[in-house]
């Protein structure tokens, strides 16, 4: 599994966490899947992400964390939860994470009539 996809996948996996349905359970523990257009639209954020940011993530992950880790960082501090990049005794580094993190805006995800969760 490369990088981007460690990062990916637990961008999603913290995004289904972190998010509920319209009765408040947390999107993970029910049973829909991604729609193939959230997919689609995660996987290049997520990667928009990782190549614009390479030397950064690189240093993040020179200092104990992963890939994976910063994927969750990602949602995390672009949805303005209170944990993230800047909570991770970085310093800096975390400083700048968030700093690009936030233009990239709030996503929220919903389960559409169709069943299936969907990203705006």
């Amino acid at each position: 599994m490369s990088a981007l996809d460690d990062f990916t996948d637990a961008y999603i996996e913290c995004a289904l966490w972190s998010s509920t349905d319209d009765d408040g359970t947390p999107l993970d523990a029910i049973d829909a899947e991604l729609s193939d257009d959230a997919r689609d639209a995660i996987s290049v954020e997520c990667c928009l992400f990782v190549e614009a940011n390479a030397e950064l993530l690189a240093q993040y992950v020179t200092r104990g964390r992963t890939m994976g880790d910063a994927g969750y960082d990602f949602w995390l501090t672009r949805n303005h939860h209170g944990a993230g990049f800047w909570d991770r005794g970085l310093g800096v580094l975390g400083d700048e994470l968030t700093a690009i993190s936030h233009p990239y805006g709030s996503c929220d995800l919903y389960v559409g009539d169709d069943g299936l969760i969907y990203a705006q």
